[in-house]
């Protein structure tokens, strides 16, 4: 599959894994209705526990994300990939919020923000075009 933990993150791995579903869902890299992997394949590959993914994938039966079909598996819930796109929205503004926060603190004037984002944005840009072609 396409996931990736960070042990280093300070973000816990069951939420990693959340997020990286939500994110995949969002931008389309999978689809309502396709299957996921089951617990014990995605532990497997990632080299963490079972009951972490168990965990992350029950949070995201609740959150609507993933449907269980009897006797088969998870599959993504019809829907998910509007309510993933508005999560997805809403967690890249938290962490805007936060470093946007900091450059206020560090006295960081609008228009070098804005060239710090810029800058940023298009240097990722770049990188997915040249992978691309």
């Amino acid at each position: 599959m396409f996931f990736r933990i960070d042990f280093s993150n300070e973000l816990a791995i069951y939420e990693q894994v959340v997020r990286q579903i939500v994110f995949a869902v969002a931008g389309r890299l999978l689809r309502e209705g396709e299957m996921i992997p089951s617990v014990r394949e995605l532990a497997r590959e990632l080299t963490i526990n079972p009951n972490t993914v168990a965990r992350a994938y029950r949070q995201l039966q609740d959150d609507g994300v993933l449907a269980s079909v009897r006797g088969t598996g998870l599959i993504v819930a019809e829907g998910a990939a509007t309510r993933c796109r508005q999560r997805r929205l809403e967690l890249i503004r938290q962490r805007l919020a936060q470093v946007f926060e900091e450059a206020r603190h560090s006295r960081l004037d609008a228009q070098e923000l804005r060239q710090l984002v810029e800058e940023e944005f298009f240097r990722g840009e770049g990188q997915d075009r040249s992978a691309g072609e």
